[in-house]
């Protein structure tokens, strides 16, 4: 198997370096990631300045191409030219794999999520993808290799299930609880749909030096208006690991008919 790895925290972040270990044995990984670190940049792209890219030395053991652009850039570029270039006209990966993210995607989060976004214009490219996210309690007590090996075994069960060839067009959201130590026990696996609410998230106004006001934004993107039973944001609060499958097409079908009846209505009484 041929994998992307990517992420939206940078190429020298420790989820991704965790998550490349992890992933060893699963397949030949080619890491493009952003240069600098690209959170809650949701699924923007880059259209009126180069995306300059250098092949780095992230570690002994990870080498990588680091992208001046955002997560949805590096994906797209990378499926586009920098795949090709590197192993060869034709060539595709089987999978990406997003992350490992320092801070949960669950809820609206994964709105913003360039996280997530990678993943999306993975698979929106026809490259089916994963993407993996850590919910973060006390960072001074944060496990990323454990963490990843966790990521390891959701991806791998997803695989299981599938005889390990997803859908091209698939994205699955992966988010891993608060592993606090090196042994910490395999989580349930809950698959489980994306909490709907609004975060409680609030705005600090503040002054600058010299005199303009500004304001600060609070809160620590795990508190919403409501959990619904059942959702991402319930079952990684009690300690699971959750499994959301997503989908790009933001066509709201169920009402499609609906406004049909609408207009055509409307039209009638012109």
């Amino acid at each position: 198997m041929k994998i992307l790895l990517t992420n939206d925290d940078g190429i020298d972040a420790p989820g991704i370096e965790a998550m490349y270990d992890a992933l060893q044995g699963l397949g030949d990984i080619t890491v493009i990631a952003p240069a600098s670190v690209q959170s809650a940049t949701s699924h923007g792209i880059t259209f009126h300045e180069p995306l300059m890219c250098d092949k780095v030395v992230v570690n002994d053991r990870m080498t990588g191409y680091a992208v001046e652009g955002r997560p949805a850039d590096c994906v797209k570029v990378g499926l586009r030219a920098l795949w090709r270039e590197v192993h060869g006209e034709g060539s595709q990966p089987d999978l990406t794999i997003s992350g490992l993210n320092s801070g949960a995607n669950v809820g609206i989060n994964v709105i913003y999520s360039g996280t997530v976004a990678a993943a999306v214009e993975s698979a929106f490219l026809g490259v089916p993808a994963i993407a993996t996210s850590l919910h973060l309690g006390d960072r001074s007590t944060v496990r990323y290799g454990r963490a990843a090996q966790l990521a390891r075994y959701a991806i791998d069960r997803i695989l299981e299930s599938v005889n390990g060839t997803l859908d091209p067009h698939s994205v699955i959201n992966v988010n891993v609880p608060r592993t606090e130590t090196d042994d910490a026990p395999i989580p349930q696996l809950r698959v489980v749909e994306m909490n709907t609410a609004p975060g409680t998230d609030a705005y600090e106004r503040r002054q600058s030096p010299y005199g303009r006001t500004y304001y600060w934004a609070s809160g620590n993107g795990m508190e919403f208006t409501h959990t619904a039973i059942g959702s991402d944001v319930e079952a990684l609060l009690e300690r699971a690991i959750t499994i959301t499958p997503l989908s790009f097409d933001l066509t709201d079908h169920a009402r499609m008919q609906t406004w049909a009846q609408r207009l055509a209505a409307t039209a009638s009484r012109a």
